[in-house]
């Protein structure tokens, strides 16, 4: 399938099937730590990027080769911003009249100051936006966003769309060490969340490969940090452990490039994740991969990952903002 994959393993989200609406890497963000790498050129427009129709269609074959069992949410995740999709609202509204399960859209948030783009996610089920910084300054040096995008449309545009979403509305928080976990920084997203009211505030930690080779996770100090000052709704979530469901996959390498493409993964993951074929095999056709352009390998925090070819990790990475 080219649009919808899984079910993976999701953090907060079970079993999840994913939608992607964008090609890699389509985002109005430049954050320094994304695993889908740098986003060369930002690119802030709205379009219909795959067809509606196709995905839709895609959308009913997964749900057709799957138990009610296998699948806790459906979840528009894209290789970028999945809101630049023009068509994101048909495209839920879609996915609700083909199941029950819930709908939820993962996003940076970043285009919720637009009133058509507030009301196209009002039918999902839970949205999931970002917001890694309280002031503008540091939101810049996290986020690196595209100049139309500003703080101040960030901020007012969630706390808009909170006025008038009913469903669970719960903000990301990438912490990443010295940058957003320092104490005046806490202080600043804590108050500006008092103006957002989400149901709840989820603090993510960089385990996958950064785009930026000096970013790094909290240590205790700055997690304990985060709880106290952030208070009760904030919840640190943890990696997510499950399998990726292959089953429509018959080709090794065309099952590897799926996985890579959305989730960068450690040697040690794709094999344990392939283990229907044997150890030398996965470890033969990552190997292919890699030489032939397919695939690279990104090192991070001594650990080697493999990530789709077209993803742009830098050799020479930036230093980290003063």
């Amino acid at each position: 399938m080219d649009y919808v994959f899984g079910p993976v393993p999701s953090r907060r989200l079970g079993q999840s099937l994913g939608i992607d609406t964008i090609p890699l890497k389509t985002c109005n963000w430049n954050c320094v730590y994304c695993q889908l790498g740098r986003s060369e050129p930002l690119i802030n427009q709205r379009k219909v990027y795959f067809p509606t129709d196709a995905i839709l269609a895609e959308v009913e074959t997964a749900l057709s080769k799957h138990t009610d069992a296998d699948i806790d949410w459906i979840t528009f995740v894209g290789s970028g911003e999945p809101t630049l999709h023009s068509e994101i609202g048909t495209l839920i509204r879609g996915v609700k009249k083909r199941t029950d399960k819930p709908v939820a859209v993962i996003t940076n948030g970043s285009l919720l100051y637009l009133p058509e783009v507030r009301q196209e996610l009002l039918p999902a089920d839970a949205v999931l936006p970002t917001l890694d910084a309280g002031t503008p300054e540091l939101y810049r040096r996290i986020n690196r966003p595209h100049p139309e995008l500003t703080f101040e449309r960030l901020v007012n545009g969630l706390i808009s769309f909170r006025e008038i979403y009913h469903g669970k509305l719960w903000v990301e928080v990438m912490l990443v060490r010295g940058l957003n976990d320092t104490e005046s920084a806490l202080k600043d997203l804590a108050t500006v969340f008092q103006h957002i009211q989400p149901d709840e505030v989820h603090i993510n930690l960089p385990t996958r490969p950064p785009v930026e080779k000096w970013v790094q996770p909290p240590d205790d100090a700055g997690l304990l940090r985060a709880r106290a000052i952030l208070g009760n709704i904030a919840k640190i979530v943890h990696p997510a452990s499950g399998q990726f469901d292959l089953s429509g996959f018959s080709n090794l390498t065309d099952a590897i490039i799926s996985i890579i493409t959305r989730h960068p993964m450690r040697e040690s993951e794709l094999k344990e994740t392939l283990a229907r074929w044997t150890p030398d095999e996965v470890m033969s056709t990552l190997d292919t991969l890699a030489h032939s352009g397919r695939a690279q390998v990104v090192e991070r925090y001594g650990v080697r990952f493999y990530s789709a070819a077209p993803a742009h990790f830098p050799k020479k990475s930036t230093q980290p903002p003063q």
